[in-house]
């Protein structure tokens, strides 16, 4: 694991690690706990985390406790955009603002990158977390799994 950053949870005091899963066993896991996150409870099948891009992404995961409890995906769309998919926190570790530090992450690495803005596709219940992060609705979107209703957003960086 290539640690990004450390940090200590203001409330709980549990240390905080942000890093790129980089090991077979670091990149499993992290896939796993995507598709737990993001496909399992819509009855989706394994394999359904996995994008063909993913081997030319940056993929970010966030420890907490000792477990990896959060992940992120960053891509390039063009010189000047980034694209983070694939962003969640396992369910019973949120509303504690850990999200912040994956997004913080993804931020820093397409500001060191020259980007200027990053572009997401959000989920409805997720809206409010990047809007406090300072990303703007652009335009009502598609619904995935014919029940999740997206939202483009977007940040200057």
């Amino acid at each position: 694991m290539i640690v990004l950053s450390e940090f200590f949870h203001q409330k709980s005091g549990q240390r905080i690690i942000v890093a790129h899963p980089e090991s077979k066993e670091e990149l499993n896991q992290y896939y796993q706990l995507r598709y737990d996150i993001l496909r399992a409870p819509w009855g989706q099948p394994p394999g359904s985390e996995m994008a063909n891009d993913d081997h030319s992404a940056i993929h970010i995961c966030l420890i907490f406790a000792d477990l990896m409890v959060g992940v992120c995906r960053l891509h390039y769309n063009t010189n000047d955009e980034a694209q983070i998919r694939f962003m969640g926190i396992k369910s019973e570790y949120r509303n504690q603002q850990l999200g912040d530090y994956l997004i913080k992450a993804a931020e820093n690495i397409s500001k060191s990158n020259h980007c200027k803005t990053i572009y997401l596709q959000a989920r409805e219940n997720a809206v409010p977390f990047y809007e406090r992060n300072g990303y703007h609705i652009e335009a009502k979107t598609f619904l995935l799994f014919d029940t999740i209703q997206h939202y483009a957003m977007r940040k200057n960086i």
